[in-house]
Parts: C-alpha cells; sequence; structure tokens
C-alpha cells in the first residue's frame, strides 16, 4: 500500500512538472518572442498563400509616401514601350525629388525612369512617366485607382503618381503587400527592385550613377534572400517600406508604414522577416495586434499611452489572448477643442492574397 502511495505520489509530481514547463513554453512561443515593432502599423504575410502571419492595424488608412510608386510603375507597364523616351516637362523638372535632379528636355527611355523612380525613388521620373501615359498627373491618378480596384482592393486611393502628400491619398498595410505581390509579377519591376547600383545614361549623353534606397538588399543573413522592396517618406507618413524575401523557398512579404527612422525601419522589418518564419516553421502561432481602429479617414497624429491588444490564431479564428501594459502609441482623433481617444477594435483577418472584401 504504502509502494503504491509513493508511486501515486510521483505520478502527480511529475504530472505537475510537465504542466509548469509546459506553461512555460507556451509563454516562451507565444508571447514572449512577439516582435518589438515600433511602425504605426504593419504586417506579414506568405507570398504563397497570402495567409496573415503577423499584423499590427492591418487595415489602418496611411499615407503611402513613395510606395505608391509601385502602382505607378504597374499601369506605366501596362501602357508604354520599354523603349519610348520621354522628354522631361516643365512641370516634372519642378517637383521636389531626391538626387540625381531631372531637367526640363531631357530624354530619358521609360525603362531608365523606371529604374531612377523604383531604385532612387526619383519623384520627377514618376511625374514624368505619369505625363507620358495620361498626359498629367491627375488623369494618371484615375489609372492607378482602376488598377487597385481591379485588384479587389478598396481601402486604397492614390492621387499623385510620386506619393508625394496628397488628400485622400492612402493605402493600408495590408493592401500594400498585396500590391507589392501583385507587383513581382512584373519581371523588371522584381529585376529593379532587386539591382543594388545602376548606371543609365540620358538620350543627350547625361551618365547617371543611382543607388537602391532599400538597405535591407545589404542583408548579410545567408538563410534570407532580399528580393527588394520600396521605401517612402514624407512627413505624415513617417518611414516606410513594403519587401519581399525568401527564407528557404518560403516568400514572405512585409509591409511596414510609419516607422519613426531609417534603423528602425530596417530592424521592423527584419524583426517581421524572422517572426513570420517561425510561424511558417510552426514554432509559433500568428498574432494580431491593433492600437488604433480606423475611422474611414486619416486620424490626427497625436498619441497617448495605452493597452496593445494582442491576438492569436485559435481554431474560430483570431482571438484575443492577452493584454501587455506599457507604453504602446494610440492615435487619437479632435472633436471640437476636446481630445478623444480612438478605442481599440478588432479587425477581420483576410485569408487569400486575392482578398475581393476588406473591411477596416
Amino acid at each position: 500500500m504504502k509502494k503504491m502511495k509513493k508511486l501515486l505520489f510521483i505520478f502527480i509530481v511529475f504530472f505537475l512538472f510537465l504542466i509548469f514547463v509546459n506553461f512555460n513554453l507556451c509563454k516562451a512561443t507565444t508571447y514572449d518572442v512577439y516582435p518589438e515593432i515600433n511602425a504605426i502599423c504593419a504586417v506579414a504575410i506568405d507570398g504563397k498563400t497570402g495567409k496573415i502571419l503577423y499584423a499590427k492595424n492591418p487595415h489602418l488608412k496611411f499615407p503611402p509616401a513613395s510606395t505608391a510608386k509601385l502602382v505607378t510603375a504597374m499601369v506605366v507597364l501596362d501602357h508604354l514601350s520599354l523603349s519610348e523616351k520621354i522628354k522631361i516637362s516643365k512641370n516634372a523638372e519642378q517637383i521636389p525629388s531626391a538626387s540625381p535632379k531631372l531637367y526640363e528636355d531631357e530624354v530619358y527611355t521609360v525603362k531608365d525612369l523606371l529604374y531612377l523612380m523604383l531604385m532612387k525613388s526619383s519623384n520627377q521620373a514618376a511625374v514624368a512617366l505619369a505625363e507620358a501615359v495620361a498626359g498629367s498627373e491627375e488623369n494618371f491618378s484615375m489609372f492607378m485607382n482602376r488598377k487597385v480596384y481591379s485588384l479587389g482592393l478598396k481601402n486604397s486611393h492614390f492621387v499623385t503618381a510620386s506619393g508625394l502628400p496628397a488628400p485622400n491619398q492612402y493605402t493600408t498595410p495590408y493592401e500594400l503587400a498585396i500590391i507589392f505581390y501583385e507587383a513581382l509579377k512584373y519581371p523588371l519591376i522584381k529585376e529593379i527592385i532587386s539591382t543594388p547600383v545602376k548606371i543609365i545614361t540620358s538620350e543627350t549623353g547625361r551618365t547617371l550613377i543611382i543607388k537602391n534606397t532599400n538597405k535591407l538588399l545589404d542583408n548579410s543573413e545567408s538563410e534570407i534572400n532580399i528580393i527588394g522592396g520600396k521605401t517612402g517618406f514624407t512627413r505624415a507618413s513617417k518611414h516606410c517600406l513594403v519587401n519581399g524575401a525568401y527564407v528557404e523557398d518560403k516568400l514572405i512579404i512585409t509591409s511596414v508604414l510609419g516607422s519613426p527612422n531609417r534603423e528602425s525601419l530596417w530592424q521592423d522589418s527584419k524583426n517581421l522577416i524572422n517572426f513570420a518564419k517561425m510561424v511558417l516553421d510552426h514554432k509559433i502561432s500568428p498574432i494580431y495586434i491593433t492600437t488604433v481602429v480606423n475611422t474611414g479617414v486619416l486620424v490626427n497624429r497625436n498619441f497617448k499611452n495605452s493597452q496593445s491588444k494582442i491576438y492569436k490564431k485559435s481554431k474560430s479564428g483570431y482571438n484575443k489572448y492577452t493584454k501587455k501594459k506599457g507604453s504602446k502609441k494610440m492615435l487619437v482623433k479632435k472633436k471640437g477643442s476636446k481630445k478623444v481617444l480612438v478605442k481599440s477594435k478588432k479587425s477581420s483577418i483576410a485569408k487569400n492574397i486575392k482578398i475581393k472584401n476588406t473591411r477596416s
């Protein structure tokens, strides 16, 4: 009898030990390892299935900055031949842009202007291409919006070919990831965004050396193969990047909007890639974080300390997992002379890359 009691005691102790170990392992593979993302909103998706692997405010409407140039590039390739020659207009010359500056009456091929636009983020090149397609940037924006609508994206709207600030211009992290996925179907876009350095020559003999603005192309991690991406920055959007990477045979697309600085942008993107890889390797569950609710318009960018809601995937979908107190930022909107906190709520999660209905 004593022997039976002793065996029962050992069994109970062992059982409790297993529960304790399992509890701590669960903590290590859910809560403790979720990536620190400083951007206001971001997503990581499986580029083959469209499954969302990480989401932070994925349906928040946000200024796209120069990531809009991906849509511009697709529209241009749909309408112009690469060898077509374009003369820089006075209007295009006057557009604020990164160096090298383009001058009125210079002539470049469509292909060279695409390199300038996607590698060096030239706003002048974007406007010159837009004028070649539609006569004016205003007319060209209609082509851009038809393009994104044809992809089933209803939470993106473009006004400028360059992504320079304009009223009622926005996208979402999720829809930007879909835009990037579609852009990869254009071989030239994929080639350009993966090119670190390029030398181009105008028809008048001017030689330009351009370097890619995406510093992730310098990545030295052997198991991560960066395809390339598109950076962006304005005062409203802060630092942005939509990027693609192959990890082994897995395509991971990350979209980051609103990082506070360039270094944070690179780190946010790397953290998302590494986290997404763990999800695809079944080492961790997908995570959904919401700190803001989208009101259908861009909210005022003032911040308050708040709690962030964290969700994990369950059989019935994404459910709340835990809350973490801290200095997570919540957007607020103004109501009269008072600032009103915008409450958090869960957004829908898309299950397929070619989603037809999305909501904020």
